[in-house]
């Protein structure tokens, strides 16, 4: 088990890694929409899914993989009436690539951001 940590990326904000390798796989934590400096981006859930989609591809590309080698992601979302808007971003860092997902809506997420996103990738 190797735990991924990159600078490229906003650092974990509790106990837990930005990402963990077993076996050719990564596991990731779920990302939200923080700067390297660890605030929240102001904006709407494009822009928040933007600066998501770019700290997981950071994290992704640390591991040794790419958004174009996951398998799998979680999104958990604030407003599902918002999805829409979402996939449309998520559709531009995804293109033809289309992996396995589930979609959340939940309560609350932390620092009240709009969107988290967590994958699991190969690495080759």
């Amino acid at each position: 088990m190797e735990y991924v940590k990159t600078e490229q990326a906003p650092q974990a904000i509790g106990p837990y890694s930005q990402a963990v390798k077993v076996n050719g796989v990564v596991y990731t934590s779920g990302q939200i929409p923080l700067t390297l400096a660890g605030e929240v981006i102001g904006g709407g859930i494009e822009e928040q899914t933007n600066q998501v989609l770019r700290n997981l591809s950071k994290v992704l590309e640390e591991a040794g993989s790419s958004l174009q080698k996951v398998i799998k992601t979680t999104v958990f979302i604030q407003d599902m009436n918002e999805f829409g808007a979402l996939n449309a971003i998520y559709e531009e860092y995804f293109g033809e690539h289309k992996p396995a997902r589930s979609t959340v809506e939940v309560a609350r997420l932390p620092k009240d951001v709009r969107v988290e996103i967590e994958a699991i990738a190969i690495c080759e």
